[in-house]
């Protein structure tokens, strides 16, 4: 007799998570933003309007995944120059305290050689960045008053021209350069 409730039960659970799936998420749009670059000149939406581009929260004293995270996106840079694909990377401070431009500068430089297609961003408050990380990517970022860490999404997000995100990509999944590169020349086309 429980078995009976249960599958009821089970049927519409698995309809509510498929429902969820990033395959039928709503395609979210980039509100419009102005920062500072590591070189210290404005970058924002109006630079990436007309671009695919790919965005990640990183902070340059992390001490777990953002070290990865930053060496993953540089691969990705590599790859997509080798498919000729014109993508932009931006990476967000997650903690703008202490990433001045000229340290989100020296940061970049352990990771590229090349940072015309990647921009590490600053100039904002925490709070700024904190409801711009949870308005638009639907991610937390978080200082706790105890620490220098900053907890933060690890997602890789991929926006497409007119500034729509149209997916995510958790950088330690096996297969998601490949998933990722086939999303991005599909946007590129």
């Amino acid at each position: 007799m429980k078995a009976v409730r249960i599958v009821p039960i089970m049927i519409v659970i698995a309809f509510l998570l498929s429902a969820c799936s990033s395959a039928n998420a709503p395609v979210r749009e980039i509100s419009s933003f102005t920062f500072i670059d590591q070189d210290g000149e404005a970058f924002g939406y109006n630079q990436l309007e007309d671009t695919v581009w790919i965005a990640d929260f990183i902070f340059t004293n992390c001490e777990t995944v953002c070290p990865p995270m930053t060496s993953e996106m540089a691969a990705l840079q590599k790859e997509f120059k080798k498919h000729d694909l014109d993508v932009q990377f931006v990476s967000f401070t997650a903690d703008p305290a202490v990433d001045s431009p000229e340290t989100l500068k020296a940061y970049s430089s352990q990771y590229t050689e090349d940072d015309g297609n990647w921009h590490f961003l600053t100039g904002y408050s925490a709070q700024e960045i904190t409801t711009f990380a949870r308005e638009n990517f639907q991610t937390i970022i978080q200082k706790p008053e105890t620490s220098d860490q900053v907890i933060h999404g690890t997602n890789f997000y991929l926006i497409a021209k007119g500034g729509k995100l149209v997916s995510e990509f958790n950088y330690v999944d096996e297969d998601y350069v490949h998933d990722l590169l086939k999303t991005v020349k599909d946007y590129t086309k």
